[in-house]
């Protein structure tokens, strides 16, 4: 064991400072996992340098671009004498922080042998140097739409084209083969016939699983402006990753359905029909009176099937909160599970004052933010649990 004798006394001491030096590189190493790592060495062959080296890779780095900041400290730490380091120079190191600093080799540990104190001109041989960059991804990831450049806009874009949409599924009446959840009993006695009767094999089946609509309703007036085009994308991208199950809709003054236009392959062609058709962009909003068009219009022909519904909106209304509230309950007594997404979410003063947010809020199922591409990748992992949970 890694603690009882000398050796591994010292070996002990040796992956401690181990630890020290990648969290000095920026690598999520905790107590915790250099406990796991001490654990897992008493059931491997130390001396196997690649049992070694794959025992401590796969305990202490978590992210697919530690991999190479790892191999080569392992490299340096193990193979060079304590008192001799080297410069590590690592391009391409991304880490949260910006700035570049240089971080020194950590000192000896109190009582520890075979450490002397080093040399005066020992600094430039135990600087381990490290690039720290921000990535422009991460940082665009977090960034909240209304702030975009255009540059930055079409980038956003691109990266909203890589999510990838999947909705929860339900449990349909209709039966398959296979499973143990229930026992077919026609089928187990037609089997039984090959063997003179007996009951040797039983089948059994299972409820078929369906996937569920989605249906979209989006706010584009005055008060959406700003989010307004780089949503309208991701409701583009929703029709494009589900297909026929989504039925999208946009609402200002009017209510006026999507689908049609956002099921077109080329983008530009999708956007440009969707302008043509929408004749309210950026003017007032009437939100009660748009779901009531969509409620005693669309419901009964979108909603069936246990659809999911999607409101995007800042709340913001016009119209009279008595309206809204009675066709929020309408709504949501239609389909399986009322969403509402709210830009204004992201910000940490916001607060849901307003008469639409108020009015809306005691029929709403779950309230969650879409003002960057992290709140869209939260909500595809949303619409994917949502049978489960």
């Amino acid at each position: 064991m890694a603690s009882t004798s000398p050796e591994g006394g010292q070996l002990l001491r040796n992956l401690i400072l181990f630890g020290r030096v990648l969290r000095g590189l920026g690598l999520d190493v905790n107590p915790g996992r250099m406990i796991d790592l001490v654990l897992a060495l008493q059931h491997v062959e130390v001396g196997l340098k690649s049992d070694f080296y794959h025992s401590a890779r796969a305990l202490l780095v978590h992210e697919r671009d530690d991999v190479a900041l790892f191999d080569a400290a392992f490299e340096m730490f193990w193979q060079t004498p304590l008192g001799e380091w080297r410069l590590l120079e690592i391009k391409g190191r991304r880490i949260r922080r910006g700035a570049e600093k240089p971080l020194v080799a950590p000192p000896a540990l109190p009582g520890e042998p075979g450490r002397q104190p080093l040399p005066e001109d020992a600094q430039e041989r135990t600087v381990l140097e490290v690039r720290k960059t921000y990535s422009e991804r991460e940082i665009l990831r977090k960034r909240d739409f209304a702030s975009l450049t255009e540059a930055e806009v079409e980038e956003v874009r691109r990266m909203m084209d890589e999510l990838v949409w999947t909705l929860g599924e339900k449990i349909t009446r209709r039966q398959r083969r296979g499973g143990r959840r229930r026992l077919d009993l026609s089928r187990t006695l037609r089997r039984s016939l090959r063997h003179g009767g007996e009951l040797l094999e039983f089948a059994h089946r299972e409820p078929r699983r369906k996937p569920r609509p989605l249906v979209v309703i989006c706010d584009i007036s005055g008060s959406m402006e700003r989010y307004t085009r780089l949503l309208l994308h991701f409701v583009y991208g929703l029709t494009q990753g589900l297909g026929q199950r989504v039925e999208a809709f946009a609402f200002g003054t009017r209510l006026t359905r999507l689908s049609r236009h956002l099921r077109e392959r080329d983008i530009e062609r999708a956007l440009s029909g969707v302008s043509a058709a929408v004749l309210d962009w950026a003017g007032g909003t009437r939100i009660g009176e748009s779901l009531k068009t969509f409620n005693y219009d669309w419901a009964r022909r979108v909603l069936g099937g246990g659809a999911v519904a999607l409101v995007i909106s800042d709340g913001w209304d016009r119209g009279e909160p008595e309206l809204l509230a009675k066709e929020m309950d309408r709504l949501r007594r239609s389909c399986h599970r009322l969403v509402w997404l709210n830009p204004l979410l992201g910000s940490p003063e916001y607060e849901p004052l307003t008469r639409g947010m108020q009015a809306a809020l005691p029929f709403v199922d779950d309230f969650l933010p879409v003002h960057n591409l992290a709140s869209l990748e939260g909500l595809a992992r949303h619409l994917e649990k949502l049978e489960r949970r």
